[in-house]
């Protein structure tokens, strides 16, 4: 019999985990013991789904999961191990250091020599550094151990390139109110009616956030606490407490969040804009942040179709600043309200690229002598100034002078839309190119 001290002795076998004790949590004692017991993830679980295809054929290829929390990461890989009859080899980034991952790559080479092979789940792998990262590669490489990640944050930011281009990334879809209710109706099986009145039960799957493990923890407070009657949507709410949205400042939300609200001011979407507005400030973010992205907008979205948007934009910014927080959130959803209702132009914006674009272009190029101040008697000699039309002695206040560059003629940077008051502006260019032909 093998020595199983031994360095050359395999690990036992992966087993499927033991059935929870009665007394665990309730979302241990309603854990999926199969695949397709998995809630909310058909995309991937199911037949044409890319681990129900990988399933069907016995192989794993290395893959990332990625999803909100509460999605069922975890559980997949445990699930995934036992489908295809692996070892299931297990690390948390947040607990694990080089050592344990030494030992867990060390286990699977002598399962492999024992003809074992060996899944390595590895939680929260964003958390582990880029070496760290780089040092998984030669084992998935020479087929040591099939990884499977689990990370809530974006691959594209939070992993390795290499490590990427070795592993298949899944994502996994936050719970919609059907899987929830799925969720729910699974824990009523084990533990009976929730005390929940129909409205309130809708606003316990609301509260949610498309976290099944939060939900399942909400309903076991509520089955522990042995109510006497069924608690509508007000008292529900004073019972538990209000689940804080997910929404990392410095991560993909917070970006993702961003995004959604000036592309829906660019819209024109004045409802959607407010509600990204909101969903960013009760989630915590800095409202002075929120002030300086509006500014943002107002010049580049909007320009001189409104020039009072960027007006309204810095007055929300003093009035933020003068009245503090929760007061001065309002002064920003005026400012909000006011750019995604405004006429919209990126004509200026456009000007100052491709303006930007002829300076670096051109180099040093001299003005043209008219236009130049001759304050000293050589500089009068050699032309500075002769001929030069003072704008105000014309009759329109328009001279029609040039002031290109004689080695560069004249550019058209700037074309401003029919929207708003650049209609007005496009007016007068057009006024005084006419002008500026017929002298």
């Amino acid at each position: 019999m093998a020595d199983l001290f031994s360095d050359h002795a395999p690990p036992p076998p992966a087993r499927s985990p033991a059935p929870p004790r009665t007394d665990a949590p309730l979302a241990d004692r309603l854990r999926p013991r199969t695949l397709h017991e998995v809630v909310g993830q058909d995309h991937l679980t199911g037949p044409d789904g890319a681990i129900g295809r990988m399933v069907a054929a016995g192989r794993l290829s290395s893959m990332i999961l990625w999803g909100p929390p509460g999605t069922g990461k975890t559980t997949i890989a445990r699930l995934l191990a036992d489908a295809v009859e692996m070892r299931f080899e297990s690390v948390s980034a947040v607990f694990s250091g080089v050592g344990d991952l030494k030992k867990a790559f060390a286990e699977a080479d002598r399962a492999a020599e024992a003809g074992q092979r060996t899944l390595l789940f590895v939680d929260e792998i964003h958390r582990f550094n880029r070496a760290q990262q780089d040092g998984f590669l030669p084992f998935v490489e020479r087929g040591t151990v099939t990884l499977v990640g689990a990370t809530t944050e974006n691959p594209s930011f939070a992993l390795n390139a290499a490590l990427l281009s070795r592993a298949q990334v899944l994502i996994l879809q936050r719970l919609g109110s059907a899987a929830l209710e799925e969720l729910l109706r699974r824990a009523e099986g084990l533990e009976g009616p929730l005390p929940l009145t129909m409205p309130a039960r809708e606003a316990l799957v609301a509260s949610a956030d498309g976290d099944g493990r939060f939900l399942l923890n909400q309903a076991e407070t509520l089955y522990n606490a042995k109510l006497a009657e069924p608690l509508d949507p007000a008292g529900l709410g004073a019972f538990l407490q209000r689940r804080v949205a997910v929404y990392d400042k410095d991560r993909e939300g917070h970006y993702n969040l961003i995004s959604a609200l000036h592309k829906a001011v660019r819209g024109s979407d004045p409802q959607a804009a407010l509600y990204y507005l909101a969903r960013m400030l009760t989630a915590g973010e800095e409202p002075r942040f929120l002030a300086r992205r509006l500014i943002r907008m107002a010049v580049e979205d909007i320009g001189l179709a409104d020039p009072q948007a960027l007006v309204q934009c810095l007055a929300a910014k003093d009035a933020y600043e003068f009245l503090g927080s929760p007061e001065g959130e309002l002064a920003l959803v005026q400012a909000c309200l006011y750019l995604a209702a405004a006429p919209k132009s990126n004509a200026g914006y456009v000007a100052m690229k491709e303006a930007w674009k002829c300076a670096r272009e051109t180099g040093s190029l001299m003005p043209p002598a008219n236009i130049l101040n001759a304050p000293t008697k050589l500089m009068k000699d050699i032309g500075y100034g002769a001929g030069y039309r003072y704008d105000h002695d014309s009759a329109d206040g328009f001279s029609g002078d040039n002031y290109w560059p004689d080695e560069l003629p004249s550019q058209s940077f700037y074309r401003p839309t029919d929207r708003g008051f650049e209609r007005e502006i496009a007016q007068r260019l057009e006024r005084w190119d006419r002008m500026r032909s017929a002298g």
